[in-house]
């Protein structure tokens, strides 16, 4: 029995087919009597065959499903998946919007807290649909996983999406990673947020950002819940209301940009040289600084193209970038090593850092190193550059107690 072979369901979700591994298929055919009936077929019967009957089972009668036929194409699925296709496939049959399945425990520790000012500077993209690139994403250490709601999943998998994504924020272990969901467009990504507001995240992605008012129907959703913004400027006119939009929500962390839609907006071709596209980069950048915002760069999309990564984030550093999407792990660790702080710059901000804390506790109002005298933005840019090598572990955590060698 496969999807392919079954006369068409009125209900159905999730992903089946004979390609289709660590996944779940169900359909499902109402009736007024006759109780449950179930055709089970799985790769893994003879391991949870058994378990998965049962827990399928007991999530139809959780919802009160009495009758009818469910058609169950099994590859592996785990609990919290099959939780996930389950409800996505209960709301379609009840109609029922507010459903929401009881979640499986965590894996890991809780949720790290909500930290408006930390290091963005790599933000993984997870298609929401796809459970077996979430299942290691955290391994690879990305400052931020971004769970997609969006551009990577097909319209009729929206549902099914926004009950993986709500499943798998509960249960998986994302490690210290910031937790991201990037919504759909207007008020399909009004919806998703709906859906997920009892979901453990941190930072809502908005797409398509071109007016401020966008973001305030966004903090009407919201209400009190703790939650950051990343307003995602792809349009010609979004970039030109980059300052408006930045400034538009106290909630706002950072500014990025989609080259690929914005080009398309403005009818060039996307160059690997990035000259039509440099003037609305600075924009944004210039945009986010002037409302204290982050600033973070699109994605680059040639997999296998590490030279062409590293120039592309040396690039973005050089423009005042403090980040860069990555659409594959192996970016990851090109992306941190190339905005972290080059050891000489490290050494000469520890030098101004100590200079300062030195004229503090000296009461002095004037901080000096040899016999320069050190003016404040110097300082404060020392600082940060301190900060940013502590977090990517270049500093121990008691350097300023240490002898300078």
């Amino acid at each position: 029995m496969t999807p392919s072979t079954l006369t068409s369901p009125p209900f159905s979700a999730g992903r089946g087919g004979d390609k289709i591994r660590g996944d779940l298929w169900l359909g499902f055919e109402p009736a007024n009597a006759g109780g449950l009936h179930l055709e089970f077929r799985s790769r893994l019967e003879a391991l949870y065959g058994a378990a998965t009957r049962e827990l399928l089972q007991s999530l139809l009668k959780e919802a009160r499903v009495e009758h009818g036929t469910l058609w169950v194409e099994d590859s592996g699925a785990y609990p919290f998946l099959i939780r996930a296709r389950m409800e996505s496939l209960l709301i379609q049959v009840t109609g029922d919007l507010s459903l929401r399945l009881p979640p499986q425990p965590s894996l890991g520790s809780p949720m790290p807290a909500l930290q408006p000012q930390r290091l963005r500077r790599s933000r993984l993209y997870l298609p929401g649909n796809e459970a077996k690139y979430m299942l290691s994403a955290a391994l690879h250490q990305p400052d931020a996983v971004i769970l997609d709601l969006e551009d990577s999943v097909a319209p009729a998998a929206k549902q099914d999406a926004r009950a993986l994504v709500r499943h798998a924020l509960f249960h998986l272990d994302w490690g210290s990673a910031e937790r991201m969901v990037r919504i759909n467009q207007g008020q399909m990504g009004l919806e998703d947020l709906a859906y997920l507001a009892d979901a453990p995240m941190h930072l809502v992605l908005v797409p398509k950002v071109e007016e401020a008012q966008e973001l305030h129907a966004i903090e009407e959703v919201l209400g009190e819940r703790p939650m950051l913004l990343m307003p995602i400027l792809e349009t010609a006119k979004g970039v030109m209301h980059a300052e408006a939009i930045a400034a538009a929500s106290a909630r706002n962390v950072a500014l990025t940009l989609g080259l690929e839609d914005l080009t398309a907006d403005l009818g060039v071709l996307k160059t690997p040289a990035g000259k039509e596209t440099l003037w609305a980069r600075s924009r944004v950048v210039f945009a986010a600084k002037a409302c204290g915002l982050q600033a973070i760069d699109s994605v680059y999309g040639n997999i296998a193209d590490e030279e062409g990564l590293r120039a592309s984030v040396r690039e973005a550093k050089a423009l005042g970038f403090e980040g860069k999407g990555c659409v594959h792990p192996r970016q990851i660790r090109v992306v941190h090593e190339e905005f972290a702080p080059e050891p000489k710059a490290v050494t000469r901000a520890c030098q101004i850092v100590r200079a300062f804390e030195e004229a503090q506790d000296q009461g002095l109002g004037v901080v000096s190193l040899g016999s320069k005298m050190i003016d404040p933005p110097v300082v404060k840019r020392a600082q940060k550059t301190v900060a940013e090598a502590l977090e990517a572990g270049l500093l121990a955590e008691d350097w300023l107690t240490q002898t300078p060698e």
